[in-house]
C-alpha cells in the first residue's frame, strides 16, 4: 500500500510500527537473497537448501517466526510476509514456508503434546535445518477428499497404526524428515472415518515415488509419497485414540454430518489468505516489471507507456492487485478474530488473488513483447509460477463452487 499513514477518528488501511518493520525485514530477504538466486534454482529444479538455510539463520524459517505471525493480533503477520516472499520468487519462497503446512496440520488436530514434540523436529535449528511434508492428496482424491484410498488400521497388540496408499501432489514429500499424512481409518464414513498421522523420521516403508518435472514453481520440491505396511507408535494418531473413537462412535449414530463438514470448512477458509497473498506477491512482481519496462521503452519516438493501450492495462494491473490486498487483509482478519465467513470470504480471497496472479503475469508478458517470452526477464517465471495458484489449495472451480454454497444455502453441485 502506498499511504501507510494513519488519521485518528477515520477507519484506517495503514499498517503499524511492527507490520512496517516485518514487511521491510523479510521484503530485504526477498530482494537480496531470494531473487539473486531465483533463476538458478528454477533451471536446476530442485529444493534450494543454500536458501532456506540462509531463512534459517535469521530466524525466518523457524517454529517462533511462524507461531508468532500465526498469532499476531490483526492477523496480516502471515499474508505480509507471503506476498513478499513470493515477490521474491514463489517456488523458493514455498521451500521456505512448505513446512508450515504440515505444522498447521499438528496444530489443528494434536494435542498440545504432540504439538511440542513434533513441530519443533520439523524445522530443526539453523545449525540442522529440518523440514517436514503434509500429505493429503491421492491420484484420484483430490477435491474429492471423500475418494481417498490410503488406509491405516490399528494394531492393538503393539499399539501401532499401520499405513498404506499412496499420496500425491506433496510439497517436499519424500525428503522431508517429518511426514503429517492423512488416511481412512473407518471407510464406511468416508470424509468423516479419517484422521491424520504423523509419520517420524526415518521410518520403515515410507519412500519417495514419482517426482514432478512442474510447468512452475520448480524450486518448490513436489512428489508422490509411498506408504507400504508403514508402522507408526499409536501416539502418533493426532488427537488422540480416544478422541478418535468418540467422533466415529457419534458419526456411527447417524450424527448429522453438517457440523464437521462446517468445521472442515471453515479450517479450509481459513487458510486461504496466506494462499492469496502468495499469489498477490507474484502479481505484483511481474506488475513492478512491466510498469518499469513500460516507462523506459521507446517505440516511436516514446516510452510505450505513453500509449492507452499499455497505460490502462497497468491500471488495470494495479487496481486487480489492490484489489486482492483488501480480500486477502480483510479474510486474514476475520479468521484472526473468530468472524464467521458466512460468505466463503476466505475463498474469495484465494481465488481472486489467484486469478489476479494468472492475468497480471500474462498483461506483463504481453507488455515486454519478445522479450517478456524470454528467460532473461523473470516475467516468464512469474506466469509459470502464477498458474498453479488457481489449480491447487482449492481449484478456482471449487473456490466458486464454495461461495456459491455460502451465499445461497443450497447444495450446489
Amino acid at each position: 500500500m502506498s499511504d501507510d499513514s494513519q488519521v485518528p477518528g477515520t477507519p484506517s488501511f495503514g499498517l503499524g510500527p511492527d507490520q512496517l518493520e516485518l514487511r521491510s525485514w523479510v521484503h530485504d530477504f526477498a530482494a537480496d537473497v531470494v531473487r539473486p538466486a531465483a533463476a538458478e534454482w528454477d533451471e536446476r529444479e530442485e529444493f534450494p537448501w543454500p536458501v532456506v538455510q540462509e531463512a534459517a539463520k535469521i530466524g525466518l524459517y523457524s517454529l517462533d517466526f511462524f507461531a508468532t505471525q500465526s498469532f499476531e493480533e490483526t492477523g496480516l503477520g502471515l499474508p505480509i510476509t507471503m506476498e513478499e516472499l513470493f515477490w521474491g520468487d514463489a517456488g523458493i519462497g514455498l521451500a521456505i514456508v512448505g513446512t508450515a503446512l504440515a505444522a498447521a496440520a499438528v496444530s489443528s488436530n494434536g494435542t498440545p503434546e504432540q504439538l511440542g514434540e513434533w513441530v519443533p523436529q520439523m524445522f530443526g535449528t539453523p545449525d540442522d535445518v529440518k523440514i517436514a511434508a503434509f500429505c493429503s492428496s491421492e491420484p484420484d482424491a483430490g477435491s474429492d477428499v471423500g475418494a481417498m484410498r490410503t488406509r491405516a488400521r490399528y494394531d492393538e497388540a503393539t499399539d501401532e497404526w499401520v499405513i498404506d496408499g499412496t499420496k500425491t501432489w506433496a510439497t517436499n514429500g519424500g525428503i522431508a524428515d517429518i511426514h503429517v499424512v492423512t488416511a481412512v481409518v473407518d471407510p464406511e464414513l468416508r470424509t468423516r472415518g479419517q484422521a491424520s498421522f504423523v509419520v517420524p523420521p526415518g521410518t520403515k516403508g515410507l519412500s519417495q515415488g514419482q517426482k514432478f518435472a512442474k510447468h512452475g514453481i520448480r524450486a518448490s520440491h513436489t512428489a508422490e509419497v509411498v506408504l507400504d505396511q508403514v508402522r507408526v507408535p499409536g501416539r502418533c494418531l493426532l488427537g488422540g485414540k480416544e478422541k478418535l473413537d468418540a467422533r466415529l462412535a457419534r458419526a456411527r449414530e447417524g450424527a448429522k454430518s453438517g457440523g464437521a463438514t462446517n468445521a472442515s470448512m471453515a479450517t479450509f477458509e481459513r487458510t486461504r489468505p496466506a494462499v492469496g497473498a502468495q499469489a498477490l506477491g507474484i502479481a505484483r512482481a511481474a506488475y513492478e516489471v512491466a510498469l518499469d519496462y513500460a516507462k523506459t521503452r521507446e517505440q516511436f519516438g516514446r516510452p510505450i507507456i505513453d500509449n492507452q493501450a499499455i497505460a490502462f492495462a497497468l491500471a488495470d494491473m494495479k487496481t486487480s492487485i489492490d484489489a486482492s490486498r483488501l480480500l486477502v487483509w480483510r479474510a486474514a482478519w476475520m479468521a484472526r478474530n473468530g468472524q464467521p465467513f458466512e460468505a466463503a470470504e476466505g475463498s474469495m480471497s484465494k481465488l481472486h488473488a489467484g486469478e489476479t496472479a494468472v492475468a497480471v503475469t500474462g498483461q506483463a508478458m504481453q507488455i515486454l513483447g519478445g522479450n517478456g517470452f524470454t528467460r532473461e526477464y523473470p516475467v516468464e517465471r512469474m506466469a509459470r509460477d502464477a498458474r498453479i495458484y488457481t489449480i491447487f489449495e482449492g481449484t478456482s472451480e471449487i473456490q466458486r463452487l464454495v461461495i456459491a454454497r455460502a451465499i445461497s444455502g443450497r447444495q450446489i453441485r
